[in-house]
């Protein structure tokens, strides 16, 4: 079973996550190597490519994950209510309601 990785981005230079979720997802597809690039620098030069002739990727293709108008998502760190690990989240949590990082989401701990 795969951890959760701390990389260091090469485009920004920032430490990000590498959750195990994420890995299983690159195994899955066949990839062998973690990503070089944090996700904010991996949107903008997703962004960057699709902004320019039309190419690339979602360019008119049909390939486009529907997102590509909005922007990078926007994560927040919370702590996990079940371990108290580093949880990272697309929304902002209320507070009312626990949070879980991405290992007990997957294990079932709610």
């Amino acid at each position: 079973m795969s951890v959760d990785q701390t990389l260091r981005c090469r485009e920004c230079g920032v430490d990000f996550i590498w959750t195990a979720g994420e890995q299983e997802f690159y195994q899955s597809r066949g990839l062998t190597n973690p990503p070089s690039r944090c996700p904010s620098c991996r949107a903008a030069r997703k962004a960057a490519m699709n902004g320019g002739s039309g190419g690339g990727y979602g360019g008119g293709g049909g390939y486009s994950s529907g997102r590509s108008d909005r922007g990078p998502r926007e994560m927040h760190e919370v702590t996990c209510a079940s371990c108290g690990g580093v949880a990272r989240v697309p929304f902002v949590p209320r507070g009312d309601r626990p949070v879980y990082c991405s290992d007990c989401f997957r294990a079932g701990v709610r």
